[in-house]
């Protein structure tokens, strides 16, 4: 499928069947639910006409007065408020159904997600392109320029002008307009490596317990990151637990304890200063115990003594694997976005010290360096599984190629994509 095609069928929103029948199920669920909400108003509607029909009865057979009618009026009045009490209920529950978001809601995150970087990375390549009539080396030349600007990395930049050079060759492109569909183009490729599903977590089946071990530098947001995604887990109806393994740093298990009690997820800890390992045998007996389905781990992020670091991630890895075999199943590195380059540094070290499966790359809305996704996948060959696009619960989403690389060229691809249907 062409780069344009998938791009097209994610901002339009056309699901895939798996999609489809979430949906299904997702419309049935509401329905029942309102049926549910509907039908008690209804009973009681019935239940209070039969009274009144009763009352009317009475009445009529002990008097001949007006009372009767001004039962009626009063049983229709009264008919009335229960229809529009019905319809009310039915106007509250109608929103439920717009819980789940939206495939153009999710492209919307990551086009103002990267709103900073697009707006001085990309406003440049539109001067470029307005500048530059015609593809040649001087275009190529002040390209390379801006990219290596963005933090998209030098060996990703070089790539990226090598199958550029051989598209506008083969193609024999001679002017600027479309460049930006190529770019992007080769941009995903480039990411994806001819590999599918980089993003989905390797979750265990159910009714067996899946670790997921959180590792990272103080202050990149990776207490943070691991309530969202609990809250994003809990979301989907698994039981989460959480494991308070930052014991040294002052704060780090408050931190988490408030994170814990803000999506209801139980928080297992020790004291301050506590054997990180020890906490994490506790975390994976309570989660047994509790027939918990996943359990995400914190660790404390020094890095002033590179030695110190690797034996406590080495110990704790050892622990986890010990009580749960092939565990963890998940080692993630969340990483600041906002240090650029620096958080490449950070990425290998971290590797050094364990086997990091993926990337979390947090704060990505507050940098205009957003290239530095494209960097860690080249050049450490390791997936970004989640970005940071904000502030809210919900921000926290699965990476996606294209709609990271649409987040980059918005103005410029929406353009390209009317003239591609004109």
């Amino acid at each position: 499928m062409s780069f344009f095609k998938r791009l097209k069928d994610k901002l339009v929103g056309n699901p895939t069947e798996e999609e489809k029948v979430a949906e299904i199920i997702e419309e049935e669920a509401a329905e029942q639910k309102q049926d549910e909400a509907t039908e008690p108003a209804q009973i009681e509607a019935n239940v209070d006409e039969n009274e009144k029909a009763e009352e009317v009865s009475v009445t009529e057979a002990t008097s001949e007065t007006e009372i009767p009618v001004a039962s009626e009026d009063q049983g229709q009045q009264e008919q009335q408020e229960q229809q529009e009490e019905v319809q009310e209920v039915a106007i509250v529950e109608e929103p439920e159904k717009e819980k789940k978001p939206s495939a153009w809601s999710i492209t919307q995150k990551f086009k103002a997600g990267l709103e900073k970087t697009r707006n001085s990375f990309t406003s440049k390549v539109n001067d470029l392109v307005a500048r530059y009539r015609k593809v040649d080396e001087d275009f190529f030349e002040e390209l390379e320029d801006l990219l290596l600007q963005a933090d998209v990395g030098f060996e990703t930049v070089m790539e990226l002008m090598d199958k550029l050079r051989f598209e506008v060759q083969r193609k024999n492109i001679k002017d600027t307009s479309g460049i930006q569909t190529i770019i992007s183009e080769k941009l995903v490729e480039i990411y994806e490596q001819g590999e599918e599903d980089l993003i989905e977590l390797n979750m265990q089946p159910k009714g067996e317990l899946t670790v997921i071990l959180f590792v990272g530098v103080n202050g990149v947001g990776k207490t943070t990151t691991i309530g969202k995604l609990a809250h994003r887990l809990k979301s989907q109806g698994k039981t989460v637990v959480l494991a308070a393994g930052d014991t040294f740093r002052a704060g780090a298990i408050d931190q988490l304890q408030v994170w814990g009690d803000r999506v209801g997820c139980e928080v297992i800890k020790q004291s301050e200063g506590s054997d990180p390992a020890a906490v994490m045998y506790d975390a994976i007996r309570a989660a047994k115990n509790r027939n918990a389905d996943v359990l995400i781990c914190d660790t404390a992020g020094r890095l002033q003594n590179k030695v110190n670091l690797m034996n406590e991630l080495e110990k704790v890895h050892r622990v986890i694997s010990r009580e749960v075999p092939n565990a963890p199943h998940e080692v993630l590195l969340a990483l600041d976005a906002t240090t650029g380059q620096n958080a490449l540094v950070q990425a290998q070290t971290f590797k050094e010290a364990t086997n990091v499966t993926g990337i979390v790359l947090t704060k990505l809305d507050g940098t205009a360096k957003g290239g530095i996704v494209l960097a860690i996948r080249n050049k450490l060959h390791i997936p970004v599984k989640f970005v940071g696009l904000g502030e809210k619960m919900d921000d926290l989403q699965p990476f996606d190629a294209e709609r990271y690389v649409y987040g980059l060229f918005a103005e410029g691809l929406d353009k390209e994509l009317q003239n591609s249907e004109d």
